[in-house]
């Protein structure tokens, strides 16, 4: 169980559990909160991340990204903690619960929500997987801003009190845009051995300093939503206290300007993660307040 917890990468599971909660409390807020599909929504959200994480455990394994040269947390595939087919069947098995679990939204939101979900979930998969990987691709910054963010937190206030907000939408971009930054961290970190597999992600693409600048914009962008979302409600003043993660945020982003070498960036990594979390509870308790 130790094992596959690590596969699961816990430190970054709050990107797929910061939009839901954020969608939550804005349900919560207008007097709506059926639990029963809250609780559904976490589990769908969790699922789709966790079936991603190991979809890349093992088809960058296939495909020769991961290298005992890895400086990133350890893959359970390359460090040979589980054979490629099991792990592909566990995937696929996680992916099975995201379908159910959709199947169960589309029922209480319609064919709109049933769409959604199969998008995350295949998108997921197409992340490393097919002939296409939206990863290797230079995509993949893409979809974690959109289904990570603005889409999660829509999605939920919409299952939750049946109405599309536009707030919702734009208190999203933050989850979207830190969780993004998570993304482009490990895309900073695995540079070289990213160049060498062939996988094309924006730093490769574009070089490391475009990557050091999308990763400042994602950070300042996100914590500074609040100023946006208080400007346009008038409303939930307390939530601006989330923008005190800028304490947090700037060191990071100076971090990452001042490191020449990728392979110093890891111990960054979970920092970003630890930054969105704190994020999200000062934002959460603001507007609950």
């Amino acid at each position: 169980m130790r094992i596959w917890i690590e596969g699961a990468r816990p430190k970054t599971l709050i990107a797929s559990f910061s939009p839901v909660l954020i969608g939550g409390v804005i349900a919560f807020d207008q007097g709506k909160f059926p639990i029963g599909v809250f609780l559904a929504c976490v589990i769908f959200a969790l699922a789709v991340q966790i079936g991603t994480n190991f979809a890349n455990d093992y088809i960058d394994f296939l495909k020769g990204t991961d290298t005992n040269e890895r400086k990133g947390p350890r893959r359970l595939v390359q460090a040979g903690l589980v054979s490629a087919s099991r792990m592909r069947k566990v995937t696929f098995g996680i992916f099975g619960l995201a379908g159910l679990i959709g199947i169960y939204l589309m029922l209480i939101g319609g064919w709109q929500i049933g769409l959604l979900a199969l998008l995350a979930i295949l998108f997921g998969y197409l992340y490393t997987g097919g002939p296409y990987p939206l990863g290797y691709l230079g995509l993949g910054d893409l979809f974690v801003l959109i289904f990570f963010g603005p889409v999660a937190t829509c999605g939920v206030v919409y299952l939750l009190t049946g109405e599309i907000s536009s707030i919702a939408i734009l208190a999203g971009f933050p989850p979207g845009l830190l969780s993004t930054a998570i993304l482009v961290m490990n895309n900073l970190r695995d540079y070289e051995s990213d160049k060498r597999a062939n996988k094309r992600s924006l730093p490769v693409r574009f070089g490391m300093g475009f990557g050091k600048w999308e990763f400042a914009f994602c950070i300042v962008l996100g914590i500074l939503t609040p100023f946006i979302l208080f400007s346009t409600t008038g409303k939930h003043p307390w939530s601006l206290s989330s923008i005190a993660t800028l304490a947090m945020g700037i060191p990071l982003v100076k971090s990452v300007f001042k490191d020449t070498d990728p392979k110093k960036l890891a111990p960054l990594f979970p920092k970003v993660g630890k930054l969105l979390t704190i994020y999200t509870l000062l934002f959460v308790i603001g507007w609950a307040i």
